[in-house]
C-alpha cells in the first residue's frame, strides 16, 4: 500500500503552495514542531475554519478532527455559546493590563472542581505553567534536582526540554541542542509506570531533589495512563523525602473528569498545571496547588513570575465560557460513550483484518498502537511499535478525510461534537484502510 496519497490530492495543492511560502519565513514552514508532517512524510495541511467535529483547509474540504487543536475543543469548533461570549467580550476591549472581575470568576471555578488547587495564576501557556511550577518547588523546597519521566513532554522550558516526548521523538532529537549541560544535570530521568527508577534516584540523592513532575497520564509518547499503584507510590516517596508532587494535567484538566486525573486517580499532588481546556481555544495556562506554597509566589513571596497577558480577559471568558458548558448533565458520560463507540470499533475492523493493532483510550483521549502487544506501558514498548504502519494508515484516513495527528508520539482527542454518526463515518472510512493495509 502505498503511504502519499494524500500528498497529491487537489484540495492540498493549493496547501502546498502555502507550505513552500511558509519554509521560507518560518523554520520549517510552522509555528510548532507538531504540526508540521517530519513524522510521517509529505506536506502539511492549511485549515481555515471549523465547525462541530469538523475542520476545512484551504479548498474547503472537510476532514473530521481528531487532534482538537490538541486537545482545548472538548466542545468540538465553533462552540455557539463559547463565541458568543468571546465577541461579547471583544466588543469591550481585547485587554487592559489590570485586574479584572472574570480572572476571580475563572479561579474560582477551577477551584470548584479541581479543590487540590487552593490558589493558583492564570499564565499564558501549558509550558509557561510547568516552568513556573517547577521554579516555585525549587524555591520553595530549596533544593534543585527534579525529577521527569521519559518520553513525558511538559513544554519547552529547559528544566524540562530532557529526554521528551511528542515532536521531539516524532523528530528523532530526544534532548534539544540549546539546553546548557549545568542545568540539564538538575534534570533527572526515570521511566514511566516503574517505580524503582523512581526510588534509585531518591536514594542517590536523598536531600537534593525538590519535585517530581509527571503527565498522570501520559499523551506525548502517544497515550499511556499512569497506573495507579505507581502514581500512588510517587505521592508516598514525594512525602518520605520532603519533595514535591507535581501533575501536568495541561492535557488531562477538564478532559478526564472536571476533576482531571487527580480526581480520577483519588491522588492529591502539591501542585497542577493546567492548560488547554480552560481557554477554550485561546492561548490560556494556569498553574496552582497548596496555599503555603503558592503563598511563595511574587508578590506575597519572592518566588518571581509576571505575565502582560496572563489572565487576559478573552482567554477567561473562552475558558470560562467552557467550563460552564461542561456542567451539563451526563457531559462526561455521554462523551466517553461516543469516544468508546468509536475505538471499539477500530479495534474490532483491526482484528477483522488481522493487522496488529490497540487502542488505549481513557474518557475522551486514546492512543492509536500498531503492535502485537496486548497493553502499552512503557516508552521502550512505544519506541518497539510499528510506526511504518501508523504512516501508512495516517496518510489513507487523511485522504479520506480523517484527520489524526502527524506523528505516531500523540494523543488523539474527541470532543462532544463526536457523535456516534460521526464515528460511524470515520468507522466506515476506517474498514477500507485496514482492507488495503491487510
Amino acid at each position: 500500500m502505498t503511504t502519499n496519497k494524500a500528498h497529491s490530492h487537489p484540495s492540498n495543492n493549493l496547501g502546498a503552495e502555502l507550505y513552500k511560502t511558509a519554509t521560507q519565513i518560518m523554520p520549517g514552514g510552522v509555528n510548532s514542531p507538531v504540526r508540521s508532517f517530519s513524522g510521517v512524510g509529505g506536506t502539511p495541511i492549511f485549515m481555515t475554519r471549523g465547525k462541530g467535529a469538523y475542520f476545512y483547509d484551504v479548498a474547503d474540504k472537510a476532514y473530521i478532527d481528531y487532534i482538537c487543536s490538541w486537545g482545548p475543543l472538548i466542545l468540538g469548533h465553533a462552540y455557539p455559546a463559547v463565541i458568543e461570549q468571546v465577541q461579547a467580550a471583544c466588543a469591550n476591549g481585547l485587554g487592559f493590563g489590570t485586574s479584572t472581575p472574570i480572572e476571580i470568576d475563572m479561579a474560582t471555578k477551577i477551584r470548584e472542581y479541581m479543590p487540590n488547587m487552593e490558589m493558583m495564576r492564570m499564565v499564558n501557556s501549558g509550558t509557561e505553567a510547568t516552568m513556573t511550577a517547577i521554579r516555585l518547588a525549587r524555591g520553595f523546597t530549596k533544593r534543585d534536582k527534579i525529577i521527569k519521566f521519559e518520553g513525558c513532554y511538559h513544554g519547552h522550558t529547559d528544566s524540562l526540554l530532557i529526554k521528551a516526548g511528542s515532536g521531539a521523538l516524532t523528530l528523532g532529537i530526544p534532548s534539544s541542542p540549546g539546553v546548557p549541560a549545568e542545568l540539564a544535570k538538575h534534570t533527572l530521568t526515570a521511566q514511566f509506570n516503574q517505580l524503582d527508577t523512581v526510588q534509585a534516584l531518591f536514594e542517590k540523592y536523598p536531600e537534593d531533589i525538590a519535585a517530581i513532575i509527571i503527565e498522570p497520564m501520559a499523551g506525548n509518547m502517544n497515550f499511556i495512563p499512569g497506573e495507579k499503584t505507581f502514581l500512588q507510590g510517587l505521592r508516598t516517596l514525594c512525602d518520605q523525602h520532603n519533595a514535591l508532587l507535581i501533575f501536568d494535567e495541561v492535557m488531562t484538566g477538564f478532559r478526564i473528569t472536571r476533576g482531571g486525573a487527580q480526581n480520577h486517580y483519588q491522588i492529591k499532588p502539591d501542585l497542577t498545571a493546567l492548560g488547554k481546556v480552560i481557554g477554550g481555544g485561546l492561548p490560556v495556562g494556569a498553574f496552582g496547588g497548596r496555599k503555603d506554597i503558592m503563598e511563595h509566589m511574587a508578590p506575597v513571596g519572592s518566588v518571581y513570575q509576571a505575565g502582560t497577558l496572563s489572565g487576559n480577559p478573552i482567554a477567561m471568558t473562552a475558558g470560562l465560557a467552557t467550563l460552564q458548558q461542561l456542567e451539563q448533565a451526563d457531559f462526561y458520560a455521554t462523551l466517553e460513550q461516543q469516544t468508546q463507540y468509536l475505538t471499539n470499533g477500530l479495534q474490532q475492523l483491526a482484528q477483522q483484518h488481522h493487522i496488529p493493532f490497540i487502542i488505549q483510550q481513557e474518557q475522551s483521549m486514546f492512543g492509536l498502537f500498531f503492535t502485537e502487544a496486548e497493553k502499552i506501558t512503557t516508552y521502550q514498548q512505544v519506541m518497539q511499535c510499528n510506526t511504518e504502519r501508523f504512516k501508512q494508515f495516517f496518510h489513507a484516513m487523511l485522504e479520506l478525510g480523517v484527520y489524526f495527528a502527524p506523528s505516531a508520539f500523540e494523543a488523539a482527542f474527541t470532543s462532544i461534537a463526536h457523535t456516534k454518526a460521526v464515528a460511524d463515518e470515520t468507522l466506515n472510512k476506517a474498514e477500507t484502510v485496514f482492507k488495503e493495509m491487510k
